[in-house]
């Protein structure tokens, strides 16, 4: 299996890609992976590409919904300019956004993937994304965008019931001309609600990523970002066992050092 980009074919199978956060907004909970100008950015995706990550996500708007939501033109003046560069230094770069004005802005920036936070459920997203045939990141959420959310659902089979409304995604997208779908289960995202409980679900949706496996599309486990280093280890370490084929870190050295002990790299040479 292959994603088709712009300038270049990615393959997927028997590695797991290291996609690396760079954060484009200043108010994002997770201040290493912030970059405060065009030069900061492109510094940091060159570390993340020598230490062996394949992807580059930026990001203009903090999915916390506690954090406010910013208009469409602010967030592309965030994004825009890094992602130029970061094309012009030969990065794959994929924008995290729930806006399609901002998808559509950094796709003729040069981006190469829509890594959609709202689950392609906009029809104006899916309008941008099958117009300019570019991969897209179906991310599950539980309202309409990351800032729309209650109480997560917590139940035991949430990896296959994730996986039905997906084959459900999968087939309206297909009737849209959507075909390159890569499948999120959305366990990073921010709920209210019972953290711990959360917490354990999080670990039971990579354990149980074999219904997402069976969609025969590509998956991107998210891994949510703790305080404690070694908790955020351990889902690196889950998603590597169960044969993620992307994994988006902010961790983005720990996660590439994992990969290569799991013998999943996919460094590109």
């Amino acid at each position: 299996m292959t994603l088709r980009l712009a300038d270049r074919e990615l393959p997927i199978g028997g590695v797991t890609h290291v996609m690396g956060v760079i954060n484009m907004s200043p108010d994002s909970r997770n201040q290493h992976t912030v970059a405060r100008s065009v030069a900061e950015a492109v510094a940091m995706a060159d570390r993340y590409r020598e230490w062996g990550a394949t992807i580059i996500d930026v990001g203009g708007q903090s999915s916390h919904y506690e954090n406010p939501t910013i208009a469409a033109g602010e967030e592309i003046a965030r994004a825009i300019p890094a992602i130029e560069a970061l094309v012009a230094e030969g990065h794959i770069v994929s924008i995290d956004t729930w806006k399609p004005e901002v998808a559509a802005a950094a796709i003729d920036a040069g981006a190469h993937i829509v890594n959609d936070t709202g689950g392609l459920s906009d029809p104006e997203m899916r309008r941008v994304v099958a117009s300019r045939g570019v991969p897209a990141v179906a991310v599950h959420v539980e309202g309409p965008n990351p800032h729309a959310v209650g109480a997560v659902e917590i139940r035991e089979d949430k990896a296959a019931r994730t996986a039905e409304g997906f084959r459900r995604l999968l087939d309206e997208l297909s009737g849209e001309g959507i075909d390159q779908v890569i499948l999120d289960p959305g366990i990073a995202l921010n709920y209210r609600g019972d953290y711990q409980a959360y917490t354990r679900m999080q670990l039971q949706v990579i354990m149980d990523s074999v219904h997402l496996k069976g969609l025969g599309r590509p998956v991107l486990i998210p891994i949510p970002r703790k305080k404690e280093l070694h908790r955020v280890c351990a889902y690196i370490a889950l998603a590597l066992e169960h044969e993620a084929d992307i994994i988006r870190v902010h961790d983005v050295e720990v996660a590439c050092d994992l990969a290569e002990l799991f013998g999943r790299s996919a460094r590109l040479r």
